[in-house]
């Protein structure tokens, strides 16, 4: 089996056991395939039939191995843990077990990402994806500026420090936008993101002359279009459903001092039929009596 298919399915069962959304790796899968045909004029490896692209990769190795990953969060998020103190297991073996668990998540459940929660969850997620992407760009443009070939630990090595490392940013980084208290970034977040930017510096200090090779006609268009339609959509969703779901709201309520009449004219009835119902059940009681 090609060295590669491993590589595609292991790495994106790894990452979603960072990630834990199918929505979002998914999304990543298909916006990395659609990069590689975007800057195939710039890495040859890039240029791939659209059979390795579209069947091996996107519907074959990468959606496996996001399953995969799923279904093992499922397994692990159910599985009972009992830890101990490292001093309470008898035997060696149990004893390294442990250490070893001890560099795992403590909780194996799903991250809801919800992007389209609100803006700030919508940026967010854009970030996210945009970091992730840069960095398994990264992985392509240093080997090749940098002539490491790909046999070389130095390869292998860094993505498995990214992988482990990104587990904790990643977790960290959601923390930030699912929980209202948290106010800053993690320590393993801004770590994470210093890397990427420094490897993103150093492609562009000595491969230059590669990333600013002009882009074809139709990549320009296309990534234009892209970016229009992602912030039309964001000022529409954020802003203009909001404002017309509001004013549809005034002009069934009215003004607001038109509504708080209402709401005062509302309690006096209901305050109204509570007497009288009170009044009836007190006559009722001196009859019987």
């Amino acid at each position: 089996m090609d060295g590669f298919v491993t590589v595609h399915f292991v790495g994106w069962w790894a990452k979603t056991l960072i990630l834990r959304d199918y929505w979002i790796c998914n999304v990543l899968s298909f916006a990395f395939e659609v990069l590689e045909y975007s800057l195939e004029h710039q890495l040859p490896n890039f240029s791939e039939c659209w059979w390795d692209h579209w069947i091996m990769d996107f519907l074959g190795c990468n959606l496996l191995g996001i399953w995969l990953g799923m279904k093992t969060i499922n397994y692990l998020s159910m599985k009972p843990y009992h830890w101990r103190g490292m001093w309470n297991i008898p035997s060696y073996r149990g004893k390294l077990r442990r250490v070893m668990l001890q560099f795992t998540p403590r909780r194996w459940t799903d991250f809801d990402w919800r992007p389209t929660g609100s803006l700030k969850r919508w940026l967010g997620t854009l970030v996210l994806a945009i970091a992730i992407l840069t960095a398994e760009l990264n992985t392509f443009y240093l080997k090749f500026v940098l002539w490491v070939p790909p046999p070389h630990f130095l390869c292998l090595g860094r993505l498995i420090f990214l992988t482990l490392m990104g587990a904790t940013a990643i977790r960290e980084y959601f923390e930030y936008l699912d929980d209202p208290k948290c106010k800053r970034f993690g320590r393993q977040a801004w770590m994470i993101a210093s890397i990427i930017i420094t490897e993103l510096l150093i492609v562009m200090k000595f491969g230059w002359d590669i990333i600013t090779k002009p882009f074809p006609r139709h990549i320009s268009i296309f990534w234009s279009l892209v970016l229009i339609g992602l912030v039309s959509w964001t000022f529409w969703h954020f802003y203009i459903v909001p404002w017309l779901f509001r004013w549809g709201r005034a002009s069934k309520t009215g003004t607001p001092e038109e509504e708080t009449i209402q709401n005062h004219r509302l309690q006096k009835a209901e305050n109204h039929v509570a007497y009288r119902r009170n009044a009836r059940s007190s006559v009722k009681l001196l009859n019987h009596s």
